[in-house]
């Protein structure tokens, strides 16, 4: 049987991964339409390799550079946000949500149509609009098939358990580059020693995320609302290795896990064939070589962001939507080098005490005014800093 499918965020990392499992198994899947944001020779290699039906760019100044890298394909082409709605609504299958940050949030929620399946890769829907994206999936009979290597592994794991059988779940942090370093060292860290990441290769801002463990703490909010479990049976665990990714807890003391080399293709290929399973390219892990897998707990005076996280899942109401928002502006500053790796934190904590304290986003429209209303407030204090 042949799968029709929707890849948002088809030039990102994980977009690449998705195409190399669909790339290995053409008999198994049509590809519908591909998205991506602003690079259109990227997005029109995708679409050319998939053979896609169409390829859409967010960035509508962008559409005629994809036209001409289209051209004589017979691949239909298209720019801008009606555009990218317009390729969501066609019909597929299942659609891969992996447009990275908010602007992943509407198309992602369009998508959410009676019988489709959604491969979640998109952080923001769960933290920044949690409640709504998860009731709206219900309403409309959607299933969401967790995408992120660690929650998929967690998915794995559940074996299809109650979750009334689970006592906590734990997920795993590489500890990014800055691992070991000293607290004084951490905050003076560059850019370009930010995105040295030792087991993955992801997007610039994920990869920033991960140096300051921010990233495990917006997966704590994201589990929270795939598997309905509070925070205080969420944890997260440095594992150097990255070989476990995920683990369930159950009730009677038994523990189960999610073990894989870090390669995209695994959890890729479990959503995409679910519930099936797709034969991958993937390097196979060895134990025996591997010969030891370590396991500490986080230092959130060194890595105060997962603190932060924490505290927002813990807080409830709009405290992850605002501390999201804020986390990205600081990301963007930082990179760009307006700020320290040191300030992203303080200035996340910032906002979030100044903004956080509003009711949860009812739905989608009201979930992207707290966001923008906190990135409001991140730049403001990012110019009385200047």
């Amino acid at each position: 049987m042949t799968t029709r499918l929707i890849i948002l965020g088809a030039s990102g990392s994980v977009g690449r991964a998705v195409a190399d499992v669909v790339a290995a198994h053409p008999e198994r899947f049509e590809v519908e339409a591909v998205v991506a944001g602003r690079d259109a020779q990227a997005l029109a290699d995708v679409a050319l390799r998939l053979r896609a039906r169409l390829a859409v760019l967010a960035d509508g100044a962008g559409g005629a550079a994809l036209a001409e890298a289209l051209s004589g394909s017979g691949i239909a082409s298209g720019a801008g946000e009606k555009a990218v709605l317009e390729a969501v609504d066609r019909d597929c299958d299942l659609v891969v949500a992996a447009i990275a940050g908010t602007a992943g949030l509407r198309p992602t929620h369009r998508a959410l149509r009676a019988g489709r399946r959604i491969a979640l890769a998109n952080k923001e829907c769960l933290v920044s609009a949690g409640a709504a994206f998860m009731r709206d999936a219900a309403a409309a009979g959607a299933t969401i098939l967790p995408l992120d290597s660690e929650h998929n592994a967690l998915f794995q794991a559940l074996g299809g358990a109650a979750i009334e059988n689970v006592e906590a779940m734990t997920l795993t942090a590489s500890g990014g580059p800055f691992r070991d370093w000293p607290a004084e060292a951490i905050a003076e860290a560059t850019p370009q020693e930010a995105l040295k990441h030792p087991n993955w290769s992801m997007g610039a801002k994920i990869t920033v995320d991960s140096a300051g463990l921010m990233n495990k703490g917006l997966e704590l909010i994201e589990a929270h609302h795939l598997f309905g479990l509070p925070a205080t049976r969420l944890r997260a665990v440095v594992h150097p290795q990255s070989i476990v990714h995920g683990i369930v807890h159950f009730r009677d003391g038994s523990l189960s896990a999610g073990l894989a080399m870090p390669d995209m293709r695994v959890p890729v290929a479990h959503c995409l064939a679910w519930p099936e399973r797709l034969e991958t390219e993937a390097p196979r892990l060895d134990l025996a070589a591997m010969g030891c897998l370590t396991f500490a707990e986080p230092d959130t005076a060194r890595f105060p962001a997962l603190r932060l996280a924490r505290e927002a899942l813990e807080q409830g109401g709009a405290a992850p939507t605002v501390l999201n928002a804020a986390n990205e502006v600081a990301v963007e500053a930082f990179l760009a080098g307006r700020i320290r790796f040191g300030d992203i934190a303080r200035l996340v904590e910032a906002v979030c005490t100044h903004e956080g304290a509003g009711a949860a986003p009812a739905g989608i429209d009201e979930a992207l005014a707290v966001d923008e209303v906190a990135r409001e407030r991140t730049r403001a204090l990012l110019q009385q800093s200047r």
